[in-house]
């Protein structure tokens, strides 16, 4: 199942999500992000996919 992305350096992307996941998050590589590292997404209680926050390449 691909999302679209909202919000963040990643906003508009679609991008591939496994829905029977029961930790529904996910951190993507992103260059465009604050610290160079991850940029981290999650669904909203609608669903939408939307950005919380970027992440430095050792928070992983």
């Amino acid at each position: 199942m691909y999302v679209e992305l909202h919000g963040g350096p990643l906003d508009g992307q679609h991008v591939p999500v496994d829905p029977e996941d029961p930790d529904p998050w996910i951190a993507i590589i992103s260059e465009r992000g604050q610290y160079g590292g991850r940029s981290l997404y999650a669904p909203d209680d609608t669903g939408r996919w939307t950005w919380v926050r970027d992440m430095r390449p050792e928070e992983m």
